[in-house]
């Protein structure tokens, strides 16, 4: 294979407009009552299943081991809605994350219902969350760095 254009190196303050959003993201869900880094890991790998970027999916597990996630739950985490070791909150987020990225509409019912399980706080946060895991699964998918290069700090 034809090595691909460094995204990083030819665009990096677009990148850093990404990592200045991954800042933002970590320190909501680190300092949130209601959402969780534990969570935010299992965002970005539920969404990175469903757009299929493995190096995201190993990335993504990767970290979630190393802060604590169990085997477990990642390997349900493909089917989340029957497995019962999802709280009611990492439920609504993932349900939101996989509606969004899917692209299906969003009427009012559906918006509250999802508002009234994640605060609008949180469900801006989440969606924020979404769109910038969807944004590096296709600057990835794109440039496809090696799988399995990837090092949890």
């Amino acid at each position: 294979m034809t090595a691909r254009a460094n995204y990083i190196g030819l665009a990096p303050k677009a990148m850093q407009i990404l990592l200045n959003q991954e800042a933002y993201l970590k320190e909501q869900f680190s300092d949130s009552s209601i959402l969780s880094t534990a969570l935010w890991e299992l965002l970005k790998l539920r969404v990175s299943q469903i757009n299929q970027c493995a190096f995201c999916v190993d990335m993504h597990s990767k970290d979630a081991l190393a802060q604590g996630e169990t085997v477990e739950r990642l390997i349900g985490l493909s089917a989340w809605r029957d497995m019962p070791m999802y709280s009611a909150t990492e439920r609504a987020a993932l349900e939101w994350a996989e509606h969004l990225t899917q692209s299906k509409p969003v009427d009012d019912h559906y918006y509250d219902k999802l508002a009234t399980a994640l605060g609008e706080k949180g469900l801006v946060d989440v969606t924020i969350a979404v769109n910038a895991i969807n944004s590096w699964n296709r600057i990835v998918k794109a440039f496809k760095p090696e799988v399995g290069s990837y090092k949890p700090q």
